[in-house]
Order: C-alpha cells, then sequence, then structure tokens
C-alpha cells in the first residue's frame, strides 16, 4: 500500500491524558517524521503536530484512537 505525507492535528485539553497520547504516539514511531509540541498555558491545552509518512489506514487509524481518548481531539491534512 502506498504511503501519504499526512500533517496530524492534536489538542490535549486534559493533562491527565498526556501520557496516553505519547504511548500512542510512541506505538506508531515507525511513521513518524517529525513532531512538535506547544503547551498553551492560557487556554490550558496542549497542541501537537506530526508529521507522517505512512499508509492511509494507519493515519487514521492513529487519529481514531487519538480521538477516542478523553480531552483528546484530532485532525488530518495530507498531502495529495
Amino acid at each position: 500500500m502506498e504511503n501519504k505525507l499526512a500533517v496530524l492535528a492534536v489538542m490535549v485539553s486534559d493533562n491527565e491524558s498526556v501520557e496516553t497520547v505519547n504511548a500512542l504516539l510512541h506505538e506508531f514511531r515507525g511513521y513518524v517524521v517529525g513532531r512538535m509540541g506547544i503547551p498553551y498555558k492560557p487556554k490550558n491545552v496542549n497542541i501537537i503536530s506530526v508529521v507522517l509518512d505512512a499508509p492511509a489506514e494507519a493515519i487514521n487509524s492513529l487519529s481514531g484512537k487519538l480521538g477516542m481518548i478523553r480531552g483528546v481531539s484530532s485532525k488530518v491534512l495530507t498531502a495529495k
């Protein structure tokens, strides 16, 4: 299956979910090109950008699993 290049935007508003998010990102580490995390204290949210080079199924799986974690939302942008 052909890999896609994607940016995964993750927002974590529940600090108790941070470890779960990091564990899941670690599980998909083979697909991660780069990652940047920004704690934004005024809004009490952590913002993570993850660049992935992965099959569409893996990208969607990661985004879906992240979205099921309490206080976490995620969106994917893929290159054409």
